[in-house]
């Protein structure tokens, strides 16, 4: 399983939201180019970038310091928010960002998310934020009417590779992520799973490489120093 540690983006500063609530938001770096080089120091190989300024407004708002992120910290980076269009995914892959994120465009646009991943490939991945059972789009400011497993297995018959799904009722609360979401997914999809949302214990990173999935994104635990982040990747290394 790969740790992928988040650095969540609004006005060039790393912060985090509680629940997806921008109201409740904490600025943790005014560089996240340093956050960055740290993780990577504490022996990160992928990183997880979202620009929540650019889900909010539907369009890339942090695009050059994430085109510095990728550029002076070499890792393997997977980015969302905001991104709605060809144009806005070319530009991130031309810079040398691996993976891009697709969340609105996916739930409100699956013809786009059909033909982009026909273009390019395990390039794009799907992330499902999850709210009552229910799909949340627009950075997480609207809960849509679209069935959260059925948008999951809709995705996979897509053909996309890689799905993060994100439990936002968990997401900053620094109380667990939702274990019971994640088995009952992997049991009924075969499908690329990252968990994301709440995670916060080294027992929680274990049982999630136990339960076969194949990524979780660390946030705000992180942060806060309620997880180590060499700890987590050193747990995932012996279960390989």
């Amino acid at each position: 399983m790969i740790i992928y540690p988040a650095i969540d983006l609004y006005e060039g500063k790393a912060v985090r939201l509680k629940r997806g609530d921008y109201d409740q938001m904490t600025v943790y770096s005014d560089d996240p180019v340093k956050v960055a080089l740290g993780f990577k120091e504490d022996g990160a190989t992928a990183l997880h970038i979202v620009d929540l300024e650019g889900a909010r407004l539907g369009k890339p708002a942090n695009f050059e310091i994430i085109k510095e992120i990728v550029s002076k910290s070499g890792l393997f980076v997977h980015v969302g928010g905001g991104i709605r269009t060809q144009e806005a995914i070319v530009k991130y892959l031309d810079v040398g960002v691996e993976r891009v994120i697709l969340g609105t465009a996916a739930a409100s646009k699956p013809d786009l998310m059909r033909e982009m991943s026909y273009k390019f490939g395990e390039a794009i991945v799907v992330s499902v934020d999850i709210k009552e059972g229910f799909v949340a789009i627009k950075g997480w400011t609207e809960i849509s009417n679209q069935n959260a497993l059925n948008f999951c297995s809709a995705v996979e018959n897509l053909g996309i590779h890689t799905l993060i799904c994100t439990d936002i009722t968990k997401d900053g609360m620094l109380k667990g992520t939702n274990m019971e979401l994640y088995h009952v997914l992997r049991s009924k999809l075969s499908i690329n799973l990252i968990a994301a949302g709440g995670v916060t214990s080294l027992n929680e990173i274990t049982a999630l490489s136990e339960l076969g999935m194949d990524g979780a994104i660390l946030g705000k635990a992180l942060y806060t120093g309620d997880l180590n982040l060499k700890e987590a990747i050193n747990i995932c290394q012996q279960k390989k």
